[in-house]
């Protein structure tokens, strides 16, 4: 939002200086962007005295003239008809910006060299007169800045509002604050509001089909009105906040805009179907062509303004071409409506035509401030053409505005603030901005005025009154601090310890957002039945890319990896720690799941001196999960063959099934060559997908602490040849269920395939550690074990050694 010093002080004294005035919005909330003085290039034009004017000797009509700057004396050539000995008049020298853009430069014209240009008002934009030379006071010293020389000075300020605070998008709001800071009052211009109905009435029908969208449509009609270009006092209004100036009446419907807040806008009376208004809705496929002559296609349910054949105009949004004003309207039907800010702000999104106008409506407007801004514009539009307004208002307004009071505690309110504020002062702080206010004894009851449709809850009448005494003026507290120790949420204190553990194995953490986009399951390659594509959609979603809630990690962190890899970040380790959601049937809430994914790409080591720069493969991965489970000392963990069709996003004969106390947990492997170019991977990569509820399940805080043991290992290998659909996890399964008291650990430790093993085997090497707590074990005892281990491997597995 943008307004100027002058401009505001229509409506406000402004008692402080201007940096004092920007400090003070900016600690009411009402943050300054930006500040700059529009007159402050004038500070390039200096004041000079015409010392002698002579014919040129080559044109008739232009004069050759000494001028004294200040500092010398220079030649200009100049065309004014009043230039003239004895003359303080603005000299632009070379360098100097226009404010039409152009340079001035040192030259020659007719043949006559000329150091600079002698300017009218309207070279300088701060007057109509174009006819000759701006004659400044003769007490005016030559080499005096124009600004100082007219005392010219207009500070223009912009407000990086909040969407909240739609009040002050309009002069008159800004006013208001400015007045609340200073504990002063604002001036709104006087106007008499005219009664519904009279000749207006007569004149034109307005009809409201759809009155949850269009609670309020008000009119006002204008007869014999002449366009024409505005008056020099309402173009500066405008240009002072980067307005272009166009006619008298639609300047005036801009000015009025930025003045009160309220959108307008002005139709050709003529051009309207059977003089009547018609708010309705669009139906599905409709076109309409904008006042910026393009052709949109509508949807089902924007809400249109239609005379009797036909739409006119976008509602809240843009005019249409059919009915604008031209140089040849004569007579103009106003419009002064209030819409339903979530309509507008669907339509300006879907067409992606943000006005001025809908900027304002989406965020709420003054619902009670209709009448006066139609009737406001209407007298200026009657003055500036020399049109007739005619008497009466059209009002139509099916559906009445009913403020709402609120209640405050002022006990709880000093609380939350960490302020010290008595309920009177409270209650006087919120009548500074026109909220009507009792006090019953702590609790204060306040009604906000209608243009704060902001303000709807207890917590905004606390934030009022926060920012009303100034954030700087807030005490620093130091919050309240348990001496007692606190035990963290469980759950928390789980995730935190995951994430230790995988840092410690080198990962580094990436954070997604919980939305993603539906294009997400087809990259993953899930079947059109696949329950994880039953996401929660978001209502109003960011983009497309942001729409439903995720059912898997996995497309945020491959996403992720795909933005190192393309900018030449090749080797990483990430992972995520988040919830995943799946909607429940009959169910308002989706079920949330606890979740851990891993992304793994690149080489295990740097390539130095000492070591290999190896891809990692699948059994980097599965370690990883290994060491996860190692460190939360959960044993009963299986890998075993996944069902590829509820897992397409892995690589086949590359990965393998998570289950825990035989409840499946998730899946580890490379992840499938399609996928990755559907992410557009171009290297290969391992995941993991861990579902951690029910890894927590099976965690437990319980320590044990064993002795170090003080006698000596000693260890045996057993190789066997045995069928290629035997597991290496079944053969662990084996000799774990013969519960040796002896055997201290076991593990595989060399498979072969190939020849001479046959081809529907494979030879499997397994070694064992033996090892007693209370002696040292004979080598006939543990050959005894082993023998026994050893036969009932082959007979169990239909194992034979080589």
């Amino acid at each position: 939002m943008k307004f100027s010093t002058n401009w505001l002080s229509q409506y406000v004294t402004i008692n402080t200086g201007i940096d004092e005035l920007s400090a003070a919005l900016t600690m009411t909330g009402l943050e300054v962007d930006a500040l700059h003085d529009r007159f402050a290039w004038l500070e390039t034009i200096v004041a000079a005295r015409i010392e002698k004017t002579a014919p040129h000797p080559n044109a008739d009509k232009l004069k050759l003239c000494k001028v004294f700057t200040g500092k010398e004396t220079i030649d200009i050539v100049c065309g004014a008809p009043n230039a003239k000995e004895g003359m303080i008049v603005p000299l632009a020298l070379p360098g100097c910006v226009m404010p039409d853009g152009s340079v001035i430069k040192q030259g020659k014209i007719r043949g006559e060299s000329s150091s600079g240009m002698l300017c009218s008002a309207r070279e300088l934009e701060i007057g109509e007169a174009a006819g000759g030379l701006l004659e400044l006071d003769a007490s005016i010293a030559p080499g005096t800045p124009l600004n100082k020389a007219l005392n010219l000075s207009d500070h223009v300020f912009e407000i990086g509002l909040t969407p909240n605070r739609a009040d002050c998008l309009s002069i008159l709001g800004i006013a208001r604050e400015v007045a609340s800071i200073q504990k002063s009052k604002i001036t709104k211009p006087e106007l008499k509001i005219s009664e519904a109905g009279g000749e207006a009435a007569g004149l034109a029908i307005v009809v409201i089909e759809n009155p949850e969208l269009c609670p309020r449509y008000a009119a006002k009609i204008i007869l014999g009105a002449k366009i024409a270009p505005s008056p020099a006092w309402l173009q500066d209004r405008l240009k002072s906040v980067g307005l272009k100036p166009i006619n008298n009446v639609v300047d005036i419907t801009n000015f009025v805009m930025l003045e009160t807040g309220q959108p307008l806008h002005a139709f050709d009376y003529d051009n309207l179907a059977g003089k009547q208004i018609i708010v309705r809705t669009a139906k599905e496929g409709d076109e309409f062509t904008t006042l910026d002559s393009k052709k949109r296609k509508l949807e089902d349910g924007m809400l249109m303004i239609c005379d009797g054949e036909k739409p006119v105009a976008i509602a809240g949004v843009m005019g249409g071409e059919n009915s604008e004003i031209s140089d040849s309207t004569v007579n103009i039907l106003l419009e002064s409506a209030y819409f339903n800010p979530a309509s507008i702000r669907k339509t300006a999104k879907v067409l992606g035509l943000g006005t001025d106008a809908s900027h304002r409506f989406e965020r709420g407007i003054d619902p009670l401030g209709t009448l006066y801004a139609a009737e406001r514009a209407a007298t200026l539009i009657a003055e500036l053409t020399g049109g007739r307004l005619t008497d009466g208002t059209i009002d139509v307004n099916p559906v009445k505005f009913a403020p709402k009071p609120i209640s405050i505690s002022a006990t709880r309110t000093n609380r939350l603030l960490g302020t010290n504020f008595s309920p009177s002062m409270m209650a006087d702080m919120l009548r500074s901005i026109e909220f009507e206010t009792q006090i019953e004894g702590d609790i204060i009851v306040a009604v906000p005025p209608s243009f704060r449709v902001d303000v709807t809850i207890p917590e905004d009448l606390m934030e009022e009154i926060a920012r009303l005494s100034g954030y700087d003026n807030i005490p620093v507290t130091f919050p309240a601090i348990a001496t007692a120790d606190r035990t963290p949420a469980s759950t928390f204190e789980f995730r935190m310890m995951i994430k230790r553990i995988l840092t410690g194995l080198g990962f580094y953490e990436a954070i997604n957002y919980s939305f993603i986009s539906p294009k997400s399951y087809d990259r993953l390659g899930l079947s059109e039945i696949d329950s994880r594509r039953n996401s929660v959609e978001i209502l109003n979603p960011l983009s497309e890319e942001l729409a439903v809630m995720r059912t898997s990690l996995l497309p945020g962190i491959f996403d992720t990896m795909r933005k190192n890899i393309s900018q030449q970040e090749r080797n990483l380790r990430m992972f995520e720690v988040g919830k995943t959601f799946m909607p429940v049937i009959n169910e308002k809430l989706p079920k949330e799941t606890e979740t851990l994914s891993i992304a793994w790409t690149g080489v295990r080591e740097p390539n130095t001196w000492h070591s290999k720069s190896d891809s990692v493969d699948f059994y980097d991965i599965k370690g990883a999960a290994e060491a996860i489970f190692d460190n939360l000392r959960i044993r009963n963990v299986v890998f075993e063959k996944p069902d590829l069709d509820l897992y397409p996003y892995a690589r086949p004969g590359y990965c393998t099934k998570i289950s825990i106390d035989g409840k499946e947990a998730g899946i580890l492997g490379e992840i499938n060559p399609a996928v990755l170019k559907a992410y557009d991977i171009k290297q290969s990569a391992l995941f993991m997908e861990l579902n951690l509820d029910i890894v927590k399940q099976n965690y437990t805080s319980d320590r044990q602490y064993k002795q170090t043991p003080k006698y000596p290992s000693t260890s045996r290998d057993i190789t066997l040849i045995i069928d290629k659909a035997i597991s290496s996890a079944e053969i662990m399964e084996k000799i774990g269920s013969m519960k040796e008291s002896l055997l201290e650990t076991s593990w595989v430790c060399a498979v072969y395939e190939g020849t001479p093993v046959p081809e529907e085997k494979r030879s499997v090497s397994v070694r064992f550690v033996y090892r007693s707590a209370e002696s040292t074990l004979e080598d006939d005892a543990v050959n005894k074990i082993h023998n026994r281990i050893s036969d009932e491997l082959r007979t169990g597995l239909g194992a034979v050694s080589p």
